[in-house]
């Protein structure tokens, strides 16, 4: 009698340990989804920046040179500069980095709560 009610607390005790943790996963995969969401929606509306990890070189001043090549080349960059302001490559990119980081973290946070929900079954 003593050891069906030990195996039967034992195996509550499981099932219950078992509901705990898959609670726990799920909670941390929608935390983990929603930070990515939360984040993603403070950097595009522009209450945060996105992270750096392309930045724009400083500009270089360099000697005037007197040839053509090196005036033309001048004259195309100042062009360029006109059409894309100076450092929207580098902000662009760095805003499809961090979306690439946003999807891997909704992703990330999925999987996590499917393991959850695989242990709940």
């Amino acid at each position: 009698m003593l050891k069906i009610s030990i195996r039967l607390l034992s195996k509550n005790h499981r099932s219950m340990t078992k509901k705990i943790l898959a609670l726990a996963l799920i909670i941390i995969g929608l935390a983990v989804i929603f930070y990515g969401l939360y984040s993603s929606f403070a950097i595009f509306t522009g209450k945060t920046t996105a992270p750096e990890i392309f930045k724009t070189p400083p500009a270089q001043k360099s000697a005037i040179s007197q040839d053509v090549q090196g005036q033309l080349q001048n004259m195309i960059s100042e062009q360029l500069k006109g059409m894309l302001p100076a450092g929207s490559v580098a902000t662009l990119l760095n805003l499809m980095s961090w979306s690439v980081f946003a999807g891997i973290l909704v992703f990330g946070g999925a999987q996590i709560t499917g393991l959850g929900v695989k242990l709940l079954n």
